[in-house]
């Protein structure tokens, strides 16, 4: 995901798109510009005429809109890969995901054999209002049949999403009710937080994890925070595996609580020099000295990279994980006049010791975003010692440690990939969302008899039996996964943890579900270890 400049967001017309979208010439007198506007508007002029041309002379009828879309997408494939065009009809979709916010009927849903599922109505959103409930099926959104279809993610939010205040009838089937529901329900502002989970993993230790950095990120952060240390949290593991980056202001508001005095964060370099910025600290937190670890893997990228570069860096904590994506581009969002818009990479960023993280993209988008998987072919993912360096790339922290760039961050501490009690089998299941589709119905079964029995006995005491897995099985059966007994054996206790988070989030929500899951993670059961370790960085 774009990391976004929001501390000084500009919107500024693009010659070029601009003119291209609106099919006219806009731009300064010629006389007296530079060679580069000059040559601009001659590009601009000279795809006006082919484009005149072809509206007026070619032998079928064309649709000039999609026409320039298209030419727009292949002009940006010979720029970077996070320089993206994004069409009107998607830009709304793809700010709500970053505003942190969206309007619609507040729901968490998922697809099941082409039936839409009630995972959980939100709390305090206008589903829970009219008494919409887990396990339903969405059979009919305003009269029109949306179950049996093929319905994508897509199809359903652009028929449950609406402006605020608006109205949409859902009808649904309801376990043990013989008719069909219709709830009428009116639209409303609906929270997405980017804050997952926070828990106290012992007595001292507290866990957050972040899935992105949105609008509202840094309050959730702070938030959470404030939990913890009413909690008796003295030391921290910070989340970010999996987090693909987001605003970069929240970035460094983030990395600032955990920062003493006015260290740099991050700075940036761009090819005018009104985009050369120095982010520091200044604002004083609440944990700038006890122990942190932070958690990194190959899906970590952009603003996540700033946070864990700015802690290397400045020798405030422990890295831990694998390399992460690298991606140290910076973009500025431009509106462009029918209500697309324009991410164009404007800077790079730098992390405080002088590195660019960002990785090559000279070989095309495609090698660009495989690159993970010549991590597995090159042992990367499994072995620290396969993990490429580049010697001229080499950099000091604060206090002299080795650090190195040229793609991504690489941790004070690698940790393998687990593979042990992986199987097809298994990916099955989870691709059929067999695991989670039988997990919804235990919880929304046994709702009453797992609230009483209270999460602290659940986690400790609770266990899948076999009775339970042949029910998984079963399920999985009609999701066209064939059993396979070898496989099943193999990755069993695996699919006994993912079984038992999954129920227990269908109750208590994600901070029921990660204490379980996390049990499955090697780099969190590495972490666990090493506060120790994160302690002496501190105090070197």
């Amino acid at each position: 995901m774009s990391i976004k400049n929001t501390t000084s967001q500009i919107r500024l017309p693009l010659l070029l798109c601009v003119a291209i979208a609106a099919g006219i010439f806009i731009g300064a007198n010629v006389t007296g510009g530079s060679n580069d506007t000059v040559n601009s508007r001659k590009s601009a002029f000279k795809f006006r005429e082919i484009l005149n041309y072809i509206d007026e002379n070619y032998v079928d009828e064309v649709d000039q809109d999609e026409l320039v879309d298209d030419a727009i997408v292949a002009m940006l494939k010979d720029l970077d890969p996070h320089t993206v065009y994004i069409p009107a009809e998607e830009q709304e979709l793809s700010h709500s995901q970053l505003q942190g916010n969206f309007e619609g009927i507040g729901i968490e849903y998922n697809i099941f054999r082409d039936t839409i599922y009630v995972v959980a109505p939100l709390s305090g959103g206008p589903s829970e209002a009219v008494g919409l409930m887990t396990g339903d099926k969405i059979i009919k959104v305003n009269e029109e049949l949306v179950a049996g279809i093929g319905i994508r993610t897509r199809g359903v939010l652009d028929r449950l999403r609406g402006p605020k205040g608006s109205l949409v009838t859902v009808t649904v089937l309801r376990k043990n009710v013989d008719e069909l529901l219709d709830f009428e329900i009116t639209r409303d502002k609906i929270p997405q937080f980017s804050v997952d989970a926070d828990y106290m993993i012992d007595a001292q230790t507290g866990y957050i994890k972040v899935n992105r950095f949105t609008a509202t990120t840094f309050d959730e952060f702070q938030l959470a925070m404030s939990r913890l240390e009413e909690q008796g949290m003295t030391q921290l593991i910070l989340d970010l595996t999996g987090n693909p980056g987001g605003y970069m202001d929240r970035a460094i508001k983030m990395a600032d609580e955990f920062l003493a005095g006015d260290p740099m964060i991050v700075f940036t370099k761009g090819k005018e020099f009104r985009y050369n910025q120095e982010h520091r600290a200044g604002t004083t937190g609440s944990f700038e000295k006890q122990p942190l670890i932070v958690l990194i893997d190959e899906g970590s990228a952009s603003a996540s990279e700033i946070v864990s570069g700015a802690i290397q860096d400045n020798d405030r904590g422990l890295i831990v994980g694998r390399r992460s994506f690298g991606k140290g581009l910076v973009q500025m969002p431009i509106d462009l006049s029918d209500g697309s818009e324009l991410r164009l990479t404007i800077s790079r960023y730098y992390t405080p010791s002088g590195r660019s993280i960002q990785k090559a993209y000279t070989d095309g988008i495609d090698d660009y975003y495989h690159d993970i998987y010549g991590r597995y072919e090159s042992g990367e993912m499994y072995n620290a010692d396969s993990v490429s360096v580049i010697d001229s790339l080499k950099f000091k922290t604060a206090k002299g440690r080795i650090v190195y760039g040229g793609g991504g961050i690489i941790p004070d501490v690698y940790v393998p990939l687990d593979t042990v009690g992986n199987s097809p089998y298994l990916n099955k299941l989870f691709t059929s969302n067999s695991i989670r589709e039988y997990a919804l119905q235990y919880s929304e079964d046994h709702k009453e008899r797992l609230t009483d029995m209270g999460y602290d006995y659940y986690f400790k005491s609770f266990a899948i039996n076999s009775a339970m897995l042949n029910e998984l099985i079963q399920v999985a059966e009609t999701n066209d996964i064939k059993y396979n007994a070898k496989q099943f054996g193999h990755s069993k206790e695996l699919i006994k943890l993912y079984v038992k988070a999954q129920i227990a989030r269908g109750i208590w929500n994600n901070n029921g579900f990660y204490p379980i899951w996390n049990q499955t993670s090697e780099i969190y059961n590495e972490a666990l270890g090493l506060f120790d370790k994160a302690k002496s960085i501190e105090a070197m």
